[in-house]
Order: structure tokens, then sequence, then C-alpha cells
């Protein structure tokens, strides 16, 4: 069985960024997502991707583009849906590494989701925490 993994939002956002070198490689993450099934992101991300692809883009996405991209690939990617029950995990690991409390829920909607790698370019390469792998692709 293969591993599952986790997209951080920062991966979602590059394949956007044509001045962004690592463009090619978030966009094979997303598609191999969307192709294997292995991949997942929470709600969070969706939520993060379309504020800041529609107000924080040097050209942000109409609303309608928004939509398209979010019925095509966010809605079949989102598999996480944080609620209560994820907060306390969100504090612990919080607690532990003294990331923000959003970093911690990123982490904590991963191990919801059983995934062992978490794919990131905010949170440090190579770190373990409880079993899952944060790495960032673009090293």
């Amino acid at each position: 069985m293969k591993d599952k993994y986790f997209i951080d939002t920062n991966i979602v956002v590059d394949g956007f960024d044509d001045l962004q070198p690592h463009k090619e490689i978030s966009l094979a993450h997303i598609s191999n997502a969307l192709q294997a099934g292995q991949g997942m992101i929470s709600l969070q991300v969706a939520q993060e991707f379309l504020n800041a692809s529609t107000r924080k883009f040097k050209t942000p996405l109409k609303a309608e583009d928004a939509s398209l991209y979010h019925q095509k690939v966010l809605f079949p990617l989102c598999r996480i849906f944080p609620g209560l029950e994820l907060y306390q995990p969100a504090l612990k690991v919080m607690q532990a590494t003294r990331y923000s409390f959003y970093d911690a829920l990123i982490i904590a909607c991963a191990k919801s989701g059983q995934c062992t790698i978490l794919y990131s370019e905010d949170l440090p390469n190579g770190q373990h925490i409880d079993g899952l792998e944060i790495v960032n692709p673009f090293r």
C-alpha cells in the first residue's frame, strides 16, 4: 500500500505562481493526489487557498475561476473537515512543537487522515511527529 500524504496550502498556492521555480513539482503532487487517490487536503487548506487566490495573488482569480478550481481539484482532495475533535490534538502538537495553532491544526488533520507524509515548505523538512514526516518537496 502506498503512503497517504497531506498537501499543505503553500504547495497548492505555488502551483499558480508562474515565477515559482517549483511550480511543476507542486502541480505534479496535486495531479498525483487526484489520480492515485493517496493525497488529501483539509477544509482549512481549501479555505486558505480560496482566500489567497481571490485576494492575494498578483492577479487574483475571479470568483467563477476559483469556483471551478474548487469543484475540479479542492473538493475531490478535501477529506478532512476540522471540528472540535481535532482541536485537542492540534493544541497538543502546538504545545510540543511551539508551532502556531493553524500549523498544528494542519498536522492534526494530516494525522487524522492517517497520512505518513505532510508536504509543506513552511514547516521543518525531515521532522517526525508521531509517525508523520514533514517533507519539503522542493529540497
